[in-house]
């Protein structure tokens, strides 16, 4: 019953096709069943009419539930687990593009930072071979210096 109550766009023939069931035979169940919203208020919805505070509840009251235990969790409120691990989805992916703002300024920050350290180090590198090169040119000089006054 809850997939004609949550066809969309199908129209109950369509629905009937599917099932294998007459038209009549299923609008007769509908008549006489109880409407899904006096029985548990989510059935009455489809999953893409929960609101954002609805589908983080259901991911925390599912979240941990074995597969057997989180069909029968997912049955009593009509949806399906895949909606579940898409909504599971689409919450990360928003708080990451969230926190991305952040993380790309820092980034942002830490590779100047990093390009300065290098410059520096490459400064530093220089001068060394530099103060290197004197002094072996030094030893050289006192060497033929020493070479001579002998």
């Amino acid at each position: 019953m809850a997939k004609v109550y949550n066809r969309g766009d199908r129209t109950i023939q369509a629905i009937a096709d599917e099932s294998n069931l007459s038209i009549h035979t299923l609008k007769n169940w509908m008549k006489s069943s109880t409407p899904p919203d006096t029985r548990n208020p989510n059935l009455a919805k489809r999953p893409q009419d929960w609101r954002p505070e609805e589908r983080l509840q259901a991911l925390q009251e599912s979240h941990g539930l074995t597969d057997e235990a989180l069909n029968a969790w997912c049955r009593q409120r009509g949806l399906f687990a895949h909606q579940l691990a898409q909504w599971k989805s689409d919450f990360c992916a928003v708080t990451r593009s969230r926190s991305g703002g952040d993380d790309s300024q820092t980034l942002r920050a830490l590779k100047v930072e990093n390009q300065r350290l290098e410059r520096e180090l490459n400064r530093k590198d220089k001068a060394l071979a530099e103060a290197a090169a004197l002094l072996i040119l030094q030893k050289k000089v006192r060497a033929l210096l020493a070479g001579e006054v002998e």
